[in-house]
């Protein structure tokens, strides 16, 4: 498959590229990103550099669609669809702190799940959203995407942690996309 660009109303989603190691590179090195996705930590130039030699070969591959969330000249975040081979796509993410608070990935990743349930993208009739108890962000934005809350996996997620309980949500083809109640964003 060929990598696709994806535009909204404000952003540009890509495949990211050479010129986007510095900027990769120094996303990375916030703690929420290092604490609640799977780069590793300590987090070096080395892996960014690694991150996008590999980026082109995965689009190719069909394994995985990944997109660097550009709004104007900034790199604002990365996003994408994964594990494919699992029986389920999942939609995973991070967002630059700098970009934060903005909605920025609310309307970076409705126009990819829009993609990714087309018949012109991956005609999926259903995708998955995971993540470490606490990510109370992640899961707000998850929420407002229409994904509903499907519980907690006890130590189900893995990275250079270890063994993480993980919140699972699940959003289908057919769903209207109105934003649910989540039992574990009550009072957050």
């Amino acid at each position: 498959m060929e990598p696709v660009t994806l535009h909204t109303e404000r952003l540009v989603l890509s495949v990211p590229v050479e010129g986007d190691i510095d900027a990769i590179f120094e996303a990375c090195q916030d703690a929420e990103i290092q604490r609640y996705t799977t780069v590793p930590s300590p987090y070096e130039r080395s892996h960014a550099e690694g991150f996008v030699s590999t980026v082109a070969g995965r689009w190719e591959s069909g394994v995985e669609q990944t997109w660097a969330i550009r709004d104007g000249d900034e790199l604002a975040g990365m996003i994408g669809l994964y594990h494919h081979g699992r029986g389920a796509v999942e939609l995973g993410y991070w967002v630059s702190p700098g970009s934060r608070g903005r909605g920025v990935l609310t309307e970076a990743a409705a126009a990819v799940v829009d993609w990714g349930f087309s018949p012109e993208g991956l005609n999926l009739p259903r995708l998955e959203w995971r993540a470490v108890v606490g990510n109370i962000g992640s899961a707000r934005a998850a929420r407002r995407l229409g994904f509903r809350y499907e519980g907690l996996l006890r130590q189900g997620l893995s990275s250079h942690r270890g063994r993480d309980d993980g919140w699972i949500a699940g959003l289908l083809a057919t769903d209207d996309r109105t934003p649910q109640d989540w039992p574990v964003l009550d009072g957050a």
